[in-house]
């Protein structure tokens, strides 16, 4: 790729097809791995950017095919899935809202109840016994249906901590299937306390 292709000077800086220095991470408290390590290389951008699911040309939205499709929790505006694949942490879920919007077009009235809906999934998940802190994170490179992340730091597992805490899950023992459904429950209960009711497996 020539330098006219590149988008910007942060582009022009980068050293594509290089492997860039682990050191950085290595040693780190967070960090999972040690050992001999290797950063892969690093890739040209891609221009234009392949369309998310939801954009078009991309992959129907899963949301929008089948709403409530592991869905655990419910009200008229939001819902809360877990449980779509198998998790090393006590839980991982997705808040969605129920109308397919991305983060730029929600109306006031539902920005306005997302804050709120962040703190009650929050402490809804720390109900589970297992769970110590419940970390929320926003990756919007899959769908373009807005979503956040939340995902069971486990109770005393201060090596979990950080923004590895998703790599973490990829590489714990998986929950056992009645594990999960008490965990989904528990959830779903503690957020119908105040609205919305339980969904599927929750119920």
């Amino acid at each position: 790729m020539s330098d006219v292709e590149l988008p910007s000077d942060y582009h022009r800086r980068l050293p594509y097809g290089g492997r860039l220095p682990p050191d950085p991470l290595l040693g780190g408290p967070f960090f999972p791995f040690d050992g001999d390590l290797q950063v892969v290389p690093l890739a040209e951008p891609v221009l234009p950017e392949p369309p998310r699911a939801g954009e078009p040309g991309g992959a129907p939205c899963p949301t929008c095919a089948d709403p409530e499709q592991d869905a655990i929790w419910g009200d008229d505006q939001w819902l809360l899935k877990a449980g779509f694949e198998a998790t090393g942490l006590p839980l991982v879920a997705l808040l969605v809202p129920r109308e397919h919007l991305r983060l730029d077009e929600l109306p006031p009235d539902l920005t306005a109840t997302l804050g709120p809906m962040i703190q009650r999934t929050a402490g809804a998940i720390r109900r589970i016994p297992a769970v110590g802190r419940t970390h929320f994170s926003r990756w919007g490179d899959g769908s373009e249906h807005f979503h956040v992340w939340f995902l069971a730091r486990p109770l005393g597992m201060m090596q979990l901590r950080g923004p590895m805490l998703a790599t973490w899950n990829d590489l714990l023992p998986r929950v056992p299937d009645e594990e999960f459904l008490a965990n989904a429950r528990t959830v779903a209960a503690a957020l119908a306390e105040t609205s919305g009711t339980p969904l599927g497996r929750a119920v």
